[in-house]
């Protein structure tokens, strides 16, 4: 799975909250323009789809491997680009 398909995923049912709809569109369209996704609007859209009960509906939908695939997708680009901090 690729970065285009995991963010289309969480849109596609994200409908019902605008706020993660705005989100995940803005950063669907900037991964299909071939741009670079922000890790921070990554991260958010991950922890709210997860926050408000998506992820047990795109199980349902498209069976436990393909979130799997999604949220490890979504997690390696995140981990990608943030910055790593030294204590």
């Amino acid at each position: 799975m690729d970065l285009r398909d995991a963010t289309r995923m969480v849109m596609a049912e994200s409908a019902s909250y605008p706020e993660l709809l705005r989100v995940s569109r803005h950063t669907y369209d900037e991964v299909a323009a071939g741009r670079s996704a922000d890790h921070s609007a990554l991260s958010w859209m991950l922890n709210e789809a997860a926050r408000k009960g998506l992820i047990p509906v795109l199980e349902r939908k498209h069976g436990q491997a393909a979130v799997k695939s999604m949220v490890t997708t979504l997690a390696m680009e995140i981990d990608r680009q943030a910055p790593v901090t030294s204590y």
